[in-house]
């Protein structure tokens, strides 16, 4: 059973950083991070594929990195955060899939963490 645990949410202010984590007992072509605010859609916010090609929302290039370390029998996915702004408050989700044929699109994905909550206030 494929399991994604995100960690490393919390609030800080404008102009802060948050570092995410998850830990995935899976290793898939394609692994990512997602969003969603309250009242909106799940949006893609960066995906790390298989051999390290990255691709990020508009909204967050500069300010965000993703990145991916095999352990073992676990991967671990991270995402830091930098010049957070409160356009950034949302729940953070751990993601993977087979295929990276849209790696930004929500509808790509099979596994879904729990969810990590980030608030970032003015």
């Amino acid at each position: 059973q494929v399991q994604l645990v995100e960690s490393g949410g919390g609030s800080v202010q404008a102009g802060g950083s948050l570092r995410l984590s998850c830990a995935a007992s899976t290793s898939k072509n394609c692994m990512g991070w997602f969003r969603q605010a309250p009242g909106k859609e799940r949006e893609g916010v960066a995906v790390i594929d298989s051999i390290g090609r990255t691709y990020y929302a508009d909204s967050v290039k500069g300010r965000f990195t993703i990145s991916r370390d095999n352990a073992k029998n676990t991967l671990y996915l991270q995402l830091q955060m930098n010049s957070l702004i409160p356009e950034d408050t949302a729940m953070y989700y751990c993601a993977a899939a087979w295929g990276c044929a849209r790696p930004l699109s929500s509808y790509a994905y099979n596994y879904w963490g729990q969810g990590t909550q980030v608030t970032v206030s003015s």
